[in-house]
């Protein structure tokens, strides 16, 4: 292919970007740069009158605060098991839903409905399964445990509700990439005497290098700004923090746009970090591929 038709071909992929480019900035842009601009100043609003310019004031007092800190590794926490944890089951049921011959349909639909169900509603029936006097899992387990009064336990509840809520949501992701496997080499790698689990990790998992990174990318980012389970398990309580709680309580509960704006302007560069790694690492397990 010569060099004038890649460029152009490239120039007709930006074309037919520009539209949702355009959408994109227009919806997103705004909220970001007004989020920007109120982080650089002292603005509580139970006294307007008193806003004052401040500079990168605001960036300090999170920054060297505790609970900031506390809350980010709350959240990593939170974000890696679930998402680990996500990746296994996941790609459990993308196989099974790959494989199944009989009611194919039916078994599609049946993993999906716990991703269709609202975050809100989930939390709320796992919170009522573990809670002490009317849930049904110290009944089964045979214990006396009040699992969202205590650190760890409560982490154990959220990051279950998480699996539990959009491990379909990896499986679908994990299923569109099992779908791109060449059936041919995995019938050349049967022929040649490798067994089911070689034809897994030797074929089927270095060509879906890509799927998977795109998986985990908006898994990652999802899971980071992980808001709903958490306020409606513990609020925050027992050390369950996470950051966008924090910001939560700055904006919503103590009215300070100046803090909340900052706490969320920090939100939004972690989770620009968090991109652009899965990003580098999509562009060096595309080249890879390339090579192989």
């Amino acid at each position: 292919m010569s060099p004038r038709r890649d460029a152009s071909e490239e120039r007709f992929g930006w074309l037919l970007c520009t539209p949702a480019v355009l959408a994109m900035l227009l919806v997103t842009a705004y909220p970001i740069l007004y989020a920007l601009w109120l982080s650089l100043f002292r603005y509580d609003l139970r006294f307007p009158d008193q806003r004052e310019y401040v500079g990168l004031a605001n960036y300090a007092s999170v920054l060297t605060s505790g609970v900031w800190w506390e809350s980010l590794a709350n959240t990593l926490i939170i974000t890696v098991a679930s998402v680990a944890i996500e990746l296994v089951l996941g790609m459990l049921l993308a196989l099974v839903m790959h494989r199944v011959l009989f009611l194919r349909r039916t078994v599609r639909a049946s993993v999906l409905v716990p991703y269709a169900i609202i975050t809100v509603v989930a939390a709320l029936a796992w919170k009522f399964a573990f809670d002490p006097v009317t849930g049904f899992v110290n009944p089964w387990l045979g214990l006396e445990q009040a699992w969202l009064t205590e650190r760890w336990s409560a982490f154990l509840v959220i990051i279950l509700t998480e699996v539990w809520k959009t491990t379909p949501f990896m499986a679908l992701l994990l299923l569109a990439g099992l779908t791109l496997v060449p059936q041919d080499l995995l019938d050349a790698a049967r022929v040649d005497g490798a067994n089911a689990a070689q034809r897994f990790f030797r074929v089927t998992l270095p060509l879906m290098r890509s799927a998977i990174l795109v998986a985990l990318l908006f898994r990652t980012l999802d899971a980071f700004r992980i808001f709903d389970t958490v306020f409606v398990q513990t609020r925050g309580a027992q050390g369950t923090e996470t950051v966008s709680i924090v910001g939560y309580h700055a904006l919503v509960t103590r009215l300070n746009l100046g803090l909340g704006s900052a706490v969320s302007v920090l939100i939004f560069i972690c989770v620009i970090a968090i991109a652009a790694l899965f990003v580098k690492g999509f562009r060096v397990s595309f080249a890879a591929g390339e090579e192989s």
